[in-house]
């Protein structure tokens, strides 16, 4: 069993794919769209991609390329409620699954990734603590 999540994943280019339909579905998504006016999603879709390989125990280009990730600042000005949360992490989940990625380890980055969607919280309550996988 290796260490870090980000290998259990499968690594970049398993990352990337999951990012990838994740953002397929956002370009459709009602709740999530308006979140990016006038984007192509294509930076999106990289600068996250990037941050997930990091937060996974992966490389970290992320930090190289934006610096820390200080997420709270960075989507403060995006009015996130619970129903973008909840959208975020719908969307995120059918991404996880149709990536084919094992339950166990599928179980683990939706956990870790809750706990950070949970975080972004902004608008209408409190926001939950959160913290990246373990062995991240």
């Amino acid at each position: 069993m290796t260490d870090h999540l980000y290998e259990r994943l499968g690594g970049r280019e398993a990352i990337f794919g999951i990012v990838h339909r994740f953002y397929a579905k956002v370009a459709t998504d009602a709740v999530l769209r308006p979140l990016y006016p006038g984007e192509d999603l294509a930076g999106a879709e990289e600068r996250l991609a990037l941050f997930l390989m990091q937060y996974c125990g992966g490389p970290e280009e992320y930090q190289q390329r934006r610096g820390h990730p200080k997420l709270r600042l960075r989507h403060f000005e995006f009015a996130i409620g619970e129903a973008e949360r909840a959208a975020w992490m719908s969307r995120m989940t059918e991404a996880v699954a149709e990536a084919a990625v094992p339950p166990e380890v599928a179980d683990e980055l939706l956990s870790a990734l809750a706990r950070t969607a949970g975080f972004l919280v902004n608008r209408g309550g409190l926001s939950l603590g959160a913290s990246g996988p373990s062995g991240a």
